[in-house]
């Protein structure tokens, strides 16, 4: 019989077992410590959003996006190339309509004036309204749809920046009509004096289409009764119809806007683990 072997005190000690890899959106990795790794899922979990908060978060976001737009260099030479360019690839698409849609909607002042007034107010409201109605009857779901809507406006900052464009209106080598000059249109920051307070060649990617169309699936998709759902596929249809007639932007500003919207929308999942319409309508109190 051999001698009895001695256990040493450091083989007494307890061994720790690793905790269960998290599933779900507050999923991280297990190599970040503890407190670190609470912090990171308390922040990617859904919670009951606070008024005076999302007020405050909207309107310094606001006018920070206003503030970044409206420093890129107005690149003047620049914007018009390019507008050539995209008309001209349009018409190799077969999709340069947007003199012809201009030219007629002018031909009706009624409709244009009120394409000029839609342009200038609804980008605005229905977007705030959007916002409201998700705060108030969707709070589980508001702050992951609000980050779709942030991500989008930050990538369509980074386009205006590295791609300025100057909008079919401006161009000088196709006669478009300025529909807001033409009809003294008020409120527009598109035209006339207010256009000295705002960056007149950020044409590319359109966030009229941008927050239209998140407007548009965020009611297509929550909203319950049929005529809301409606409402909110007709809504980008029509702004991408004001925004060429008006000459504010091209058919493939729109299609810079819907990409933009998608990587807002995916920037979204991958935070908080889900699609805001798949997350819970309601937050417990405690979530607060």
């Amino acid at each position: 019989m051999g001698v009895p072997r001695v256990r040493t005190r450091e083989e007494d000690r307890p061994t720790a077992v690793a905790p269960a890899a998290g599933h779900g959106p507050g999923a991280v990795r297990e190599d970040v410590p503890v407190p670190r790794r609470d912090a990171v899922r308390r922040l990617r979990t859904p919670r009951r959003p606070r008024i005076r908060f999302e007020i405050l978060l909207i309107a310094i976001s606001y006018w920070t996006y206003s503030m970044i737009r409206n420093a890129v260099p107005e690149q003047k030479a620049q914007a018009l190339r390019n507008a050539d360019w995209i008309w001209e690839l349009e018409h190799t698409l077969g999709i340069a309509v947007e003199q012809s849609l201009n030219q007629a909607a002018n031909g009706v002042t009624w409709l244009i004036v009120s394409m000029n007034y839609y342009y200038a107010t609804l980008h605005f409201v229905v977007t705030i309204g959007v916002l409201v109605w998700l705060y108030r009857r969707h709070p589980g779901r508001y702050s992951a749809a609000r980050t779709v809507l942030f991500a989008t406006t930050a990538v369509a900052l980074l386009g205006y920046y590295l791609y300025p464009l100057a909008p079919p209106r401006l161009m000088e080598t196709v006669r478009f009509v300025d529909t807001v000059q033409v009809h003294d249109t008020w409120g527009s920051m598109a035209s006339g004096n207010m256009a000295n307070v705002s960056n007149q060649y950020a044409a590319m990617p359109s966030m009229h289409i941008g927050w239209s169309v998140w407007c548009g699936i965020m009611i297509a998709v929550l909203a319950a009764p049929l005529w809301a759902k409606l409402l909110g596929w007709l809504y980008p249809a029509v702004t991408l119809l004001v925004i060429v007639c008006t000459a504010n932007h091209f058919w493939l500003d729109a299609v810079g806007g819907v990409l933009c919207l998608g990587i807002g929308f995916a920037v979204s999942r991958a935070w908080y683990g889900a699609p805001a319409h798949r997350l819970p309508r309601l937050v417990p109190a405690s979530s607060s």
